[in-house]
């Protein structure tokens, strides 16, 4: 085929018509995971990974097979809200996860390195190498749902994640500000560009409960969260809570303990989730 000229008047080429190529890559041979689910913010700080770990956990609860990729580089929280201490290993197949109390697979990137607080000061396409080796070097044991946290905003890792991983569903996780709608349409416009189906929005540190009477305390003033979702179409999955008992146990690594039941609204939009038809940058499915 000739070098395109960009002179469409003199180009017999029905450009229109072909397909672009697959840059989705396939996990490890020894690997199987049938649905990835990722889970985004349009800023930072507003609960993205005590979501993603908690609907792991409760995932892993209700004995599906369940594995998280700590897709955030420069501020992986994953391990410690697991309490997961140890190094990554490996054998001549591949990366083996850490496994937690609950059976989740994990893999992050403080796994790697010698120390936890060492920082991570890699240019972005170093750190989106690793997030995509997350995935084809990691030996998944069977995964019915592996969830990828990812950080916050849409540059080189979600555009990475979205390009390279097999991305059936997004989440996208807010707080009660004035500037969500904004924070929000980056999120979902990123997503839509990438044709990756938005599953809902849920919204963290949305009230505190008074703890005698139990009435809803809204310190951020009433929520718009379902106005913001209407706006884009989108359904608004949850609005949780700011319990200081939950941030006692993820300090201590316990993510685990934490009542479930919070994101039990999340279960019907993930599970109903279809998995996409992926094509792979082989040209397969």
């Amino acid at each position: 085929m000739s070098e395109c000229t960009h002179d469409c008047s003199t180009c017999s080429s029905n450009c229109k018509d072909r397909q672009p190529q697959s840059m989705i890559k396939r996990p490890g041979s020894l690997s199987k995971v049938k649905k990835v689910i990722a889970i985004v913010s349009g800023k930072g700080g507003v609960g993205k990974s005590f979501v993603t770990a908690t609907l792991a956990a409760a995932t892993a609860k209700k004995g599906l097979q369940t594995a998280v990729i700590d897709a955030d580089i420069t501020g992986p929280s994953i391990p410690k809200m697991f309490g997961i201490t140890e190094k990554a290993t490996g054998n001549e197949y591949g990366i083996v996860p850490a496994r937690s109390k609950g059976g989740v697979e994990i893999v992050s990137a403080n796994m790697f390195l010698e120390n936890e607080s060492q920082p991570v000061v890699w240019r972005g396409p170093v750190i989106a190498g690793m997030v995509t080796q997350f995935w084809t070097d990691v030996i998944w044991n069977e995964v019915d749902y592996m969830y990828v946290d990812m950080p916050p905003g849409t540059g080189d890792v979600p555009l990475t994640v979205f390009q390279s991983l097999p991305v059936d569903g997004i989440i996208i996780v807010t707080s009660p500000q004035e500037l969500v709608s904004m924070i929000v349409s980056k999120a979902v416009n990123m997503a839509r560009m990438m044709n990756i189906p938005v599953l809902g929005i849920v919204e963290n540190m949305s009230y505190v409960e008074c703890p005698t009477c139990k009435d809803k305390i809204y310190l951020y003033g009433k929520s718009d969260a379902e106005k913001t979702a209407q706006e884009f179409g989108l359904k608004l999955l949850a609005q949780l809570p700011i319990r200081p008992e939950n941030a006692k146990l993820i300090d201590k690594g316990m993510v685990e303990d934490i009542d479930s039941s919070m994101v039990e609204d999340l279960f019907d939009v993930v599970f109903a989730a279809p998995t996409k038809k992926h094509i792979y940058e082989d040209g397969k499915e």
